[in-house]
Protein backbone atom coordinates (compact mmCIF):
# COMPACT_ATOMS: atom_id res chain seq x y z
CA UNK A 1 0.00 0.00 0.00
CA UNK A 2 1.23 3.52 -0.73
CA UNK A 3 1.02 6.31 1.94
CA UNK A 4 -0.93 9.62 1.16
CA UNK A 5 0.92 11.45 3.87
CA UNK A 6 4.13 11.72 1.66
CA UNK A 7 6.88 9.60 3.21
CA UNK A 8 8.46 6.26 1.65
CA UNK A 9 10.26 5.99 -1.69
CA UNK A 10 6.99 7.75 -3.66
CA UNK A 11 9.00 10.53 -4.79
CA UNK A 12 8.89 11.12 -8.55
CA UNK A 13 12.26 10.37 -10.49
CA UNK A 14 11.56 11.11 -13.84
CA UNK A 15 8.93 12.08 -16.76
CA UNK A 16 5.81 9.78 -16.17
CA UNK A 17 6.65 9.68 -12.20
CA UNK A 18 4.43 12.26 -11.19
CA UNK A 19 0.99 10.31 -12.54
CA UNK A 20 2.12 7.37 -10.84
CA UNK A 21 2.48 9.21 -7.50
CA UNK A 22 -0.84 10.33 -8.17
CA UNK A 23 -2.09 7.10 -9.22
CA UNK A 24 -0.35 5.35 -5.84
CA UNK A 25 -2.38 7.99 -3.67
CA UNK A 26 -5.57 8.09 -5.18
CA UNK A 27 -5.51 4.34 -4.97
CA UNK A 28 -5.05 4.57 -1.21
CA UNK A 29 -8.04 7.01 -1.65
CA UNK A 30 -10.24 4.15 -3.40
CA UNK A 31 -9.13 1.41 -1.13
CA UNK A 32 -10.41 3.54 1.60
CA UNK A 33 -13.58 4.10 -0.36
CA UNK A 34 -14.32 0.39 -1.41
CA UNK A 35 -13.85 -0.24 2.94
CA UNK A 36 -16.57 2.03 3.69
CA UNK A 37 -18.72 0.94 0.55
CA UNK A 38 -18.59 -2.64 1.79
CA UNK A 39 -19.06 -1.18 5.28
CA UNK A 40 -21.89 0.48 4.36
CA UNK A 41 -23.35 -2.43 2.38
CA UNK A 42 -23.01 -4.65 4.98
CA UNK A 43 -25.40 -3.02 7.41
CA UNK A 44 -28.27 -3.69 4.86
CA UNK A 45 -31.02 -5.95 5.89
CA UNK A 46 -29.96 -8.64 3.59
CA UNK A 47 -26.37 -8.86 2.96
CA UNK A 48 -25.15 -9.40 -0.40
CA UNK A 49 -21.70 -10.31 -1.65
CA UNK A 50 -19.74 -7.57 -4.44
CA UNK A 51 -20.85 -9.92 -6.87
CA UNK A 52 -24.55 -10.14 -5.94
CA UNK A 53 -24.61 -5.92 -5.58
CA UNK A 54 -23.08 -6.12 -8.94
CA UNK A 55 -24.76 -8.51 -10.44
CA UNK A 56 -28.02 -6.85 -9.03
CA UNK A 57 -27.31 -3.54 -10.41
CA UNK A 58 -26.74 -4.38 -13.74
CA UNK A 59 -30.34 -6.03 -14.19
CA UNK A 60 -31.53 -2.54 -12.71
CA UNK A 61 -30.08 -0.83 -15.27
CA UNK A 62 -30.39 -3.15 -17.95
CA UNK A 63 -33.93 -5.34 -17.41
CA UNK A 64 -34.84 -7.96 -19.20
CA UNK A 65 -31.18 -9.17 -19.72
CA UNK A 66 -30.19 -13.13 -20.23
CA UNK A 67 -28.02 -14.99 -18.61
CA UNK A 68 -24.79 -14.96 -20.90
CA UNK A 69 -25.08 -11.22 -21.39
CA UNK A 70 -24.96 -11.00 -17.75
CA UNK A 71 -22.31 -12.91 -17.75
CA UNK A 72 -20.70 -10.72 -20.33
CA UNK A 73 -21.43 -7.66 -18.37
CA UNK A 74 -19.95 -9.08 -15.03
CA UNK A 75 -17.27 -10.93 -16.98
CA UNK A 76 -17.67 -14.43 -15.49
CA UNK A 77 -18.41 -17.64 -16.95
CA UNK A 78 -21.92 -18.77 -17.66
CA UNK A 79 -22.10 -21.24 -15.15
CA UNK A 80 -20.55 -18.99 -11.96
CA UNK A 81 -23.57 -16.84 -13.25
CA UNK A 82 -26.02 -19.17 -13.22
CA UNK A 83 -24.88 -20.08 -9.81
CA UNK A 84 -24.88 -16.34 -8.58
CA UNK A 85 -28.34 -16.26 -10.20
CA UNK A 86 -29.36 -19.51 -8.12
CA UNK A 87 -28.95 -17.68 -4.90
CA UNK A 88 -29.87 -13.95 -6.09
CA UNK A 89 -33.83 -15.55 -7.35
CA UNK A 90 -33.26 -18.16 -3.96
CA UNK A 91 -33.27 -14.94 -1.43
CA UNK A 92 -36.33 -13.50 -3.66
CA UNK A 93 -34.26 -10.88 -5.67
CA UNK A 94 -34.67 -11.80 -9.06
CA UNK A 95 -36.93 -13.71 -11.56
CA UNK A 96 -36.32 -15.91 -14.48
CA UNK A 97 -39.20 -15.20 -16.86
CA UNK A 98 -39.82 -16.57 -20.09
CA UNK A 99 -38.74 -13.97 -23.20
CA UNK A 100 -42.32 -12.80 -24.30
CA UNK A 101 -40.81 -13.24 -28.13
CA UNK A 102 -38.46 -16.06 -27.99
CA UNK A 103 -38.96 -18.99 -26.77
CA UNK A 104 -36.11 -20.41 -25.58
CA UNK A 105 -34.81 -17.53 -23.93
CA UNK A 106 -35.06 -16.39 -20.15
CA UNK A 107 -35.08 -12.94 -19.02
CA UNK A 108 -33.74 -12.02 -15.63
CA UNK A 109 -35.78 -9.37 -13.93
CA UNK A 110 -35.31 -7.24 -10.12
CA UNK A 111 -37.99 -8.07 -8.03
CA UNK A 112 -39.52 -5.55 -6.06
CA UNK A 113 -37.58 -6.53 -3.15
CA UNK A 114 -34.16 -6.62 -4.97
CA UNK A 115 -34.87 -3.38 -6.16
CA UNK A 116 -35.89 -2.18 -2.51
CA UNK A 117 -32.76 -4.19 -1.24
CA UNK A 118 -30.53 -1.54 -3.85
CA UNK A 119 -32.12 1.37 -3.06
CA UNK A 120 -30.96 0.17 0.88
CA UNK A 121 -27.60 -0.21 -0.03
CA UNK A 122 -27.43 3.00 -1.90
CA UNK A 123 -28.75 5.20 0.76
CA UNK A 124 -26.38 3.71 3.39
CA UNK A 125 -23.49 4.13 1.10
CA UNK A 126 -24.55 7.61 0.72
CA UNK A 127 -24.86 8.39 4.35
CA UNK A 128 -21.77 6.84 4.85
CA UNK A 129 -20.06 8.78 1.98
CA UNK A 130 -21.33 12.33 3.43
CA UNK A 131 -19.79 11.64 7.02
CA UNK A 132 -16.68 11.79 5.36
CA UNK A 133 -17.61 14.19 3.01
CA UNK A 134 -18.33 16.38 5.90
CA UNK A 135 -15.13 16.57 7.27
CA UNK A 136 -13.98 18.03 4.39
CA UNK A 137 -14.07 21.93 3.55
CA UNK A 138 -16.57 23.12 1.09
CA UNK A 139 -13.06 24.10 -1.59
CA UNK A 140 -12.26 20.62 -0.52
CA UNK A 141 -15.41 18.59 -1.34
CA UNK A 142 -15.95 20.93 -4.88
CA UNK A 143 -11.98 20.13 -6.45
CA UNK A 144 -13.21 16.79 -5.51
CA UNK A 145 -16.51 16.71 -7.02
CA UNK A 146 -14.52 18.23 -9.96
CA UNK A 147 -11.93 15.88 -10.39
CA UNK A 148 -13.81 13.14 -9.78
CA UNK A 149 -15.85 14.62 -12.90
CA UNK A 150 -12.97 14.82 -15.00
CA UNK A 151 -11.91 11.53 -14.09
CA UNK A 152 -14.73 9.72 -15.63
CA UNK A 153 -15.00 12.05 -18.50
CA UNK A 154 -11.07 10.60 -19.45
CA UNK A 155 -12.43 7.43 -18.38
CA UNK A 156 -15.12 7.46 -20.96
CA UNK A 157 -13.09 8.62 -23.31
CA UNK A 158 -14.41 12.37 -23.15
CA UNK A 159 -11.23 13.36 -22.43
CA UNK A 160 -9.82 16.58 -21.50
CA UNK A 161 -12.85 18.42 -20.23
CA UNK A 162 -11.62 19.06 -17.14
CA UNK A 163 -8.21 20.31 -18.66
CA UNK A 164 -6.96 23.44 -17.57
CA UNK A 165 -5.51 26.36 -20.05
CA UNK A 166 -1.76 25.57 -19.01
CA UNK A 167 -2.43 21.36 -19.55
CA UNK A 168 -3.34 20.36 -16.01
Amino acid sequence: MTRLTGFGDDQPNGPGDDLLSVAREIADAVDGLANLWSVAAQGASLRLSPHQLRALRILEAEPGLNLTALAEGMEIGAPTASRLCDRLEAAGLLERLLHPHKRREVQLVLTGRGRQVLREVAERRSQALAVVLDGMGAAEREALSRGMRAFLAAQDGTGGAGRQADGR
